[in-house]
């Protein structure tokens, strides 16, 4: 559904150049809610900005529902045309609203349908339809300045929902909430990718959002994507930042003598005793170093940090028991450095 190529994107003033985007290649299927996470200045907003043509790519491709939105830019008022009515199939949502105070909630919804040419009735009644759906009926007589942050944001989705678009981008729109509210917005985020079949691309830098609504992410850094896929791919992924972020782990080996092991659960084996298995098979004793477990797109997932006593060439036989079981195993060394162990 969203598809970018080799997308590079340099700012350039006073004779300096920054490269926000770096070859970036991006591909986001239809349907799925997708998650670009990183911190301040990685590129997540030059990205998404760059996908909706906010910002023009410096070079590149960006695709949205098979059409080359780069190839529409800048060629005449044909193709401004063409790149307008693509753009209309692209909703955005923004951190900060960005709703018109003078404006009541009806007719902030309203207002990219007064741009489309839609006349009053038919905007009156997609907007009231929108509101119903996001959970704000009661509030379409009501001035921005008289909701909460979080109904803001539902305004400025129901808006983002007013073209019928195929695609919808998150620029951040948690990041100015409480965690509640967060929570619930991510909630509706979710059921409207269920309801409507959109395919959502968020950018965030938590965590707590990739972990709680996405079914694949991507990690930036210095405008360049080191990692992607789906969430249960990364978490079976050796090594994988975007895993040991979702689910950090602390603890090291209490010796040299001793072998440090992550291990991930997914789906049915999060609730077997797998460890309690492996220390009656081979009566040794193991000690828990750290652990977490949480729901993932649906799917209950788990981390645990193990030591085992001896060195790694003392324990193969318990790891291989322990992938025998289908878990993701990451053997650490005795300085913590992670030593890239394939499942055989």
């Amino acid at each position: 559904m969203i598809t970018t190529t080799d997308l590079t994107k340099v700012y350039r003033s006073r004779g300096r150049e920054v490269t926000a985007l770096d070859g970036v290649d991006l591909h986001v299927r239809e349907g799925e809610v997708y998650g670009v996470i990183g911190q301040s200045g990685a590129g997540k907003s030059s990205l998404i900005r760059c996908v909706n043509l906010l910002e023009r790519p410096t070079s590149g491709t960006v695709t949205v529902a098979g059409e080359d939105l780069t190839a529409l830019a800048g060629r005449g008022p044909r193709a401004g045309r063409e790149l307008r009515r693509a753009r209309s199939r692209i909703g955005m949502v923004f951190q900060h609203f960005n709703l018109l105070s003078s404006r009541t909630v009806q007719d902030n919804v309203e207002l990219p349908l007064e741009i489309l040419g839609k006349s009053g009735k038919e905007r009156s009644r997609k907007a009231l339809e929108l509101l119903d759906l996001v959970g704000l009926a009661d509030k379409a007589g009501a001035y921005p300045a008289q909701l909460s942050g979080g109904q803001k944001q539902r305004v400025g989705i129901a808006r983002a929902l007013a073209g019928d678009p195929k695609v919808l981008l998150s620029d951040e729109a948690t990041s100015a909430l409480d965690p509640e509210t967060t929570r619930s917005i991510l909630a509706l985020l979710r059921d409207l990718n269920r309801q409507l079949g959109l395919t959502v691309l968020l950018i965030t830098h938590e965590m707590d959002v990739v972990k709680s609504v996405c079914d694949s992410a991507a990690l930036m850094e210095n405008g360049r994507i080191v990692e992607s896929g789906t969430v249960s791919e990364l978490l079976a992924t050796p090594g994988s930042e975007l895993a040991a972020a979702l689910f950090p782990l602390g603890g090291e080996a209490s010796g040299d003598d001793r072998t440090v092991v992550d291990v991930t659960f997914q789906g049915e084996s999060a609730t077997q005793p797998v460890i309690s298995q492996l220390a009656r098979t081979y009566n040794i004793d193991i000690s828990i170093l750290g652990a977490a477990i949480d729901t993932v797109g649906g799917l209950q997932v788990g981390r645990m940090r193990i030591e085992l006593p001896g060195r790694y060439e003392d324990n193969v036989v318990p790891i291989g028991f322990l992938r025998e079981k289908g878990l993701q195993i990451d053997v650490l060394g005795h300085e913590a450095e992670l030593v890239k162990e394939s499942a055989k």
